[in-house]
């Protein structure tokens, strides 16, 4: 297996039918596994070390779940799938574990399930510019942007210390580039204030703080247009994209009831509940209730849930 095969190994992974949800729950064990190896020097691992903080990110950055139990065991099903390429699946006896094996976790634990990305891609990912260059594909294909950083922190991996994880481009598929004046366009159509909390710092001229955030993330095939886009201030932009915050189809701000704050400054997010989004410049699209209703599907934490 070459970089190039292994890269476009990842970004095949195929991803569980769940409706029409988002199922980011291989790139998150993947990434989570990249990250223990940045760190230790193998992937090495068993369910019951796995089943915790794998479990906690596809809770903080996939879509939420109604039922405790599924939120507690969220792992196994990523642990059970990822494909047999890369991954190597063992009972405690070292017998191997197929894709057909239950997925839940007591199953797993109770045959001391554990797992290995195989040697060749180990090796690989040794290699320098490798590990870099899969953590950027699986972000830009299953996240968006303001998500990278906490990500990145979730994991224990840090970007910045490997430049030359270069960007990838999968064999027979064309990379989708953002469109060129997006970020600008919204600004604009927002006054270059937020539309959540009318934040509009500048220095000098410049604004400062405020960023273009998509609705329909662009990695889920948002578009880069006006409607499917809001001005926020980067804070804002953080909660909205992690599902702390969502829009009903009125245009109203919704506050998770799973947000938690104790200081005056936390407790200032709750008090955007209820609150209309700003109005756009005249001429100026509002968000199309399509890219609302993906959101509140797909990334709000909504009541009822486990976002833990």
């Amino acid at each position: 297996m070459t970089r190039e095969r292994l890269l476009d190994a990842l970004s095949a992974l195929r991803r569980a039918q769940v409706g029409e949800r988002r199922a980011p729950h291989k790139p998150l064990l993947v990434l989570w596994l990249l990250g223990r190896f940045a760190e230790s020097g193998t992937t090495a691992v068993s369910y019951d070390e796995a089943e915790e903080p794998v479990s906690r990110l596809i809770n903080d950055f996939g879509p939420a779940v109604t039922s405790r139990s599924r939120a507690r065991e969220r792992a196994a099903m990523p642990f059970v799938h990822l494909e047999r390429e890369l991954w190597d699946l063992r009972d405690r006896d070292g017998g191997l574990i197929g894709p057909d094996a239950p997925e839940r976790g007591t199953a797993l634990r109770n045959r001391g399930a554990h797992g290995r990305l195989r040697p060749h891609v180990e090796a690989l990912l040794a290699e320098p510019g490798t590990l870099a260059a899969a953590v950027r594909l699986l972000l830009e294909q299953h996240f968006t942007p303001a998500l990278e950083a906490p990500l990145c922190d979730a994991v224990g991996l840090d970007l910045a210390a490997d430049p030359d994880g270069a960007p990838h481009t999968v064999a027979g598929r064309k990379r989708r580039t953002r469109r060129a004046g997006f970020a600008e366009e919204v600004l604009h159509a927002y006054a270059y204030a937020c539309a959540f909390c009318g934040f509009d710092g500048a220095l000098g001229r410049n604004p400062v703080g405020l960023e273009a955030a998509h609705v329909r993330w662009h990695s889920q095939d948002g578009p880069d247009e006006v409607d499917n886009g809001l001005s926020l201030c980067s804070l804002h932009h953080t909660l909205f994209d992690l599902g702390a915050l969502g829009l009903l189809p009125d245009l109203r701000i919704q506050v998770s009831e799973l947000y938690v704050a104790r200081g005056p400054a936390g407790r200032a997010v709750d008090e955007l509940h209820g609150r209309p989004v700003a109005t756009p410049r005249p001429g100026r699209p509002s968000v199309d209730p399509r890219f609302v209703l993906w959101h509140g599907s797909q990334v709000f934490k909504r009541p009822g849930t486990q976002a833990a």
